[in-house]
């Protein structure tokens, strides 16, 4: 129910498709104050970002306030901060915190899922606005935006090279432009500084979807991004255990904006998944790195089987766009993500899966374990064949998400499973004449 005493600030109106924010009088965007540059490195910002020793007790990690509601000392007038859990709560503040230390922001917003995050951005804009999207993008923002943002009046042009054609795609009611870098499923990555660029120029917000490759590897908004947003259900909490989102910029109007939205539309985490989800942060680095390790020796692996047709992975070399991967992400790591399509058709991609050992055939991504899927058929299946198959997803390709289990039993496992997906059905049908 709601707390009649709450939230006495008027709420944002949505923005009419002619109108703007953030934009100076030339009418392109005029950045937002940046977030001072941080005094310790990564891994230190990981641990103690948002994570103040408790007053009371002296506990270095924070208790699970479970409290939905919170006492006042008189009508309007509560003890401390908070009044009701959905509007704030210390658990959801401190995640918030951290992630804004480690995206590089002056403020974090979290939400009930990666889903919820990409909905509530899309709910602030008014029916008739326009949002550009990289055409490669997650099944269930592709269903957002072609299910739910339509029906709303909010349309979505999807662009197979956005970095070529954004310019053209422009309108006078577009108001976001939407970037996967790396995209999912087939790891094309975007030069968010030269989209921004352009965007900015025409007084366009830019959103990175950062899931892929979480804080460690890339920071958007140094790029030039005005929002970064994940899937904190994948590499930030990092253990499968807790389904979340968050959104992370530095403008304080979008602070408003949005923060207005999480509160009325509700869509929050509960206190005990922030608190999962902040320690999962603790060891985002570690983790980040050796996902990264692991991936880059599968993918060279792959590239040099017969038995494989192509790999998608930032780490190689061979990728089509390592120059941007050197540019905007850590060290030119890859991620834990890669992509392959293998011969032999969906049949010898399923048999991949089925036959792996350490690798779990499942959907998801960013744990500490192992995981393999079938994109064509589970992530991406409610996108029609067509339009898969013009961005690169076609029935042959698997998706693989390296965990941080040992790199050499994982390269390993991926070629004794396609030895068995390619090879044995061609034995076993007399290809060698032995049947």
């Amino acid at each position: 129910m709601i707390n009649p005493i709450e939230d006495p600030t008027p709420a944002p109106r949505p923005l009419k498709p002619h109108e703007r924010i953030l934009i100076g009088d030339d009418g392109a965007i005029d950045t937002p104050t940046r977030a001072p540059s941080p005094v310790h490195n990564f891994g230190t910002l990981a641990v103690h970002a948002g994570s103040p020793h408790d007053p009371t007790t002296g506990a270095v990690i924070a208790p699970i306030s479970l409290s939905t509601t919170f006492a006042q000392t008189s009508v309007g007038k509560p003890i401390g901060r908070y009044e009701y859990s959905r509007s704030a709560n210390p658990n959801r503040d401190n995640f918030e915190e951290a992630i804004a230390a480690l995206e590089h922001a002056r403020h974090a917003l979290a939400f009930s899922s990666g889903s919820a995050t990409t909905a509530t951005i899309l709910q602030s804009l008014a029916a008739g606005s326009h949002v550009i999207s990289v055409s490669d993008v997650y099944g269930g923002t592709h269903r957002y935006f072609t299910k739910v943002a339509l029906a709303h009046g909010v349309e979505v042009t999807f662009s197979p090279s956005i970095e070529l054609s954004v310019e053209e795609l422009i309108r006078e009611q577009t108001k976001l432009i939407w970037i996967e870098s790396p995209s999912n499923p087939t790891l094309s990555l975007v030069d968010i500084r030269h989209v921004a660029r352009i965007a900015h120029k025409h007084g366009i917000l830019v959103v990175v979807d950062n899931t892929f490759l979480s804080p460690y590897v890339q920071n958007p908004l140094d790029h030039g991004a005005d929002i970064v947003v994940h899937s904190v259900t994948k590499y930030i909490n990092g253990h499968s255990d807790v389904v979340m989102g968050v959104a992370a910029f530095n403008s304080d109007e979008l602070k408003d904006r949005l923060g207005f939205l999480q509160n009325a539309i509700g869509a929050v985490p509960s206190p005990f998944d922030c608190w999962l989800a902040h320690r999962g942060v603790k060891t985002l680095h570690l983790r980040a790195r050796e996902a990264s390790k692991n991936a880059q020796a599968v993918a060279t692996a792959l590239e040099s089987s017969p038995h494989v047709i192509a790999v998608n992975y930032p780490g190689l070399a061979s990728h089509k766009q390592r120059a941007i991967a050197i540019t905007q992400h850590r060290g030119g790591l890859g991620g834990g993500m890669l992509s392959f399509r293998l011969k032999g058709g969906h049949a010898a991609a399923e048999r991949f899966c089925q036959y792996t050992k350490i690798f779990v055939l499942a959907e998801s991504l960013g744990g500490v374990e192992s995981l393999c899927e079938v994109p064509s058929a589970m992530t991406h299946a409610g996108i029609p064949k067509e339009q898969r198959e013009a961005i690169g997803v076609y029935d042959d390709l698997v998706r693989l998400s390296c965990g941080i289990e040992d790199a050499d039993d994982l390269r390993k496992d991926v070629m004794q499973a396609l030895e068995k997906a390619v090879v044995r059905p061609k034995i076993t049908n007399g290809v060698n004449g032995r049947a």
